[in-house]
Parts: C-alpha cells; sequence; structure tokens
C-alpha cells in the first residue's frame, strides 16, 4: 500500500482508505456488527490505515464498531469522523459550538478515543461556511485536546473555497470519473493552504464498478431507489448525481477505453493519477470489496491517452447535466 501525506497534519496516510457509510450492511440492510469488524481485519490487512465514518453511519453503529476494532489497533489507524447531519432539523441555525461540542463528545465516546483525529462538518447548509462563532469554537475544541484537527466534508466546490478561509485541516469531497469539477479550482487552492483532500463517492455509488445494467434493482430502503432526483438528501450523493441510464451509456465507453468489464481498479486508480488528493474512500459492505478496492494501488500510472480518453466521455455524456451543479 502506498502512502501520502495528509496536508497539514503531519500524518502519512494510505492513499486507500475505507469508508463506512454502507460499514457491515448494504445500503438499507440491517446493521451487521460481526461483519462490520470482519470488513475492518480486511482492512487492515490488505495496509488500509485510514477510516472513514461519521456518528450517523447505521445510527452509530459503525463508530461503536471501528471503536471495538480500535481497542485493539488504536496505533495503526488514522480515524475521519463527521457530525452534523444528526440534526432533526438539519439546518444552519443547528450548527452551533454547543451542538458541535456534543456530538463530538458521543462520537468520543462510541469510538473509545480520548482524541478524534479528524472531525468534519457533514455537508452542512452552505451559509454555515459565514459562522465564524462556529469555527472559533472547533478552534477550542482543539486547545481543549478534544480534537487533533477539522475540515468540512462539502457537496459543492464554491463551499470548499469558502471554507478555506477557517484554519481547516482536510476537505472531504465527491471526485470521480463522473464528477471532474474540484479538480479545475478546489484541488489547487487546497494545495497552495497544504489542506487534504479526500475523495469520496470514488465509485458514484457503484455505477462506476461496471456491474450495473438496466436490469440492476436496488433495495427499497437504498438510496439509490428513493434520492435518485433528491427526494431525501443532495441528488450529487446518488451516483454523483448522473442520470443512471445515461451513467450507464457513459461506463460502456469506459469498458471499451480501459479494455475491461471490471472498472473498479481504473476508477480508483484514475482519482489517484490527482496529486491533490491524500486518499480515496471506496466503501465496503463485504471483505472481498475491501480487496477487490487496495488492487487499484498495484496498478501502473495510467497513459496519457487513458487520462484524456476519461475527459472525453465525461465531456460527451456527463459535464452538461453534472458540471454546473456542483
Amino acid at each position: 500500500m502506498n502512502h501520502r501525506m495528509f496536508g497539514k497534519t503531519g500524518r502519512r496516510v494510505s492513499e486507500i482508505g475505507l469508508g463506512t457509510w454502507q460499514l457491515g450492511a448494504r445500503w438499507g440492510d440491517p446493521f451487521d456488527e460481526a461483519k462490520a469488524l470482519e470488513i475492518l481485519q480486511a482492512g487492515y490487512e490488505c495496509g488500509i490505515d485510514l477510516i472513514d465514518t461519521a456518528d450517523i453511519y447505521n445510527n452509530g453503529g459503525s463508530e461503536r464498531a471501528i471503536g471495538k476494532f480500535l481497542a485493539r489497533h488504536r496505533d495503526h489507524f488514522f480515524v475521519v469522523t463527521k457530525c452534523g447531519r444528526g440534526l432533526d432539523p438539519h439546518t444552519a441555525e443547528g450548527y452551533t459550538p454547543e451542538n458541535t461540542e456534543r456530538f463530538i463528545d458521543q462520537s468520543l465516546e462510541r469510538l473509545g478515543m480520548e482524541q478524534l483525529d479528524l472531525v468534519l462538518l457533514h455537508c452542512p447548509p452552505s451559509s454555515v461556511y459565514q459562522k465564524d462563532e462556529l469555527f472559533a469554537g472547533l478552534d477550542k475544541l482543539v486547545q481543549k485536546g478534544k480534537i487533533a484537527h477539522y475540515g468540512v466534508s462539502i457537496e459543492k466546490v464554491s463551499e470548499g473555497l469558502r471554507a478555506m478561509e477557517y484554519p481547516i485541516s482536510a476537505i472531504e469531497v465527491i471526485f470521480n470519473m463522473f464528477r471532474l469539477k474540484p479538480a479545475e479550482e478546489l484541488f489547487p487552492a487546497a494545495q497552495a493552504r497544504q489542506i487534504s483532500i479526500l475523495a469520496r463517492v470514488p465509485l458514484a455509488s457503484g455505477l462506476l464498478t461496471g456491474r450495473y445494467t438496466k436490469d440492476t434493482r436496488f433495495g427499497q430502503n437504498d438510496h439509490r431507489s428513493y434520492n435518485r432526483n433528491g427526494e431525501a438528501f443532495d441528488k450529487g450523493e446518488t451516483f454523483s448525481g448522473v442520470d443512471y441510464e445515461q451513467g450507464l451509456r457513459a461506463v460502456a465507453e469506459l469498458k471499451k477505453l480501459f479494455g475491461t468489464e471490471d472498472l473498479i481498479p481504473y476508477a480508483l486508480r484514475w482519482i489517484l493519477m490527482q496529486e491533490a488528493v491524500s486518499a480515496v474512500i471506496p466503501g465496503a459492505s463485504r471483505p472481498e470489496q475491501v480487496r477487490a478496492n487496495v488492487k487499484a494501488a498495484q496498478l501502473p500510472a495510467l497513459s496519457p491517452e487513458q487520462m484524456e480518453g476519461v475527459r472525453a466521455i465525461y465531456d460527451r455524456y456527463i459535464r452538461a447535466s453534472v458540471h454546473p451543479n456542483w
């Protein structure tokens, strides 16, 4: 496993991390802690040392499972967690220093940690990035020793650029073959400030695995069934905002470009070709998915022709409907 410097933290992390939105369960299925621990063990054995989670994943179950695993392997892992999406309603008014500290205290307890490595605000409303008192409160939590670093998980590039006006250490953003916009302005600005980039939704909710067809059916409680038009949360979280059938047409072209039916390693390796990216965080609901994801670390660099081919496919099939929105 290759490692990269994680911005201004002074820590090197595995360039392929483990996202835990669906840890121990496919989206919408009941949480299985035993399976979650198997997935974490697979990540450990594959050399992954960065875990990305959130307080709301599996209603806190992901953090609790990670906490059990960390009891044996604390020194090995850099843990990123997120807070704020548990607010009901999820509005800017709820993002206060008091609520944030409460969320962080709860994550500390579930994870069994004395200090959180990195906390991200979890895709808050855009106006939150103008709340000076909230970021001042995060600075105080660093001083108290409850968190080592903080940053933001964003929906829009404009939010990340605004967040850089505060002393953040990391930005988590959707970035994949179907979401190229962050590389244009956000990445250079982050590099100039030594701000780490975590690439989330790297496989576009599975669309970029190359395994789906028009006949694929997703569970009733799977966001790929109920959120395709943003019915429950930001549309861009589901298939990166790409129309499903249009995405399938683009995937067919990507398969021709790379000469394979299995796009996973190429989709992840494409992201890792970006110097600004500290780590990519694909999820896994089974241990074998972890092992499939890490194959990207062994692939050679993609050729200029392959890189340009991805952009050409994006321009033809994706850009018009996705690029202006996020």
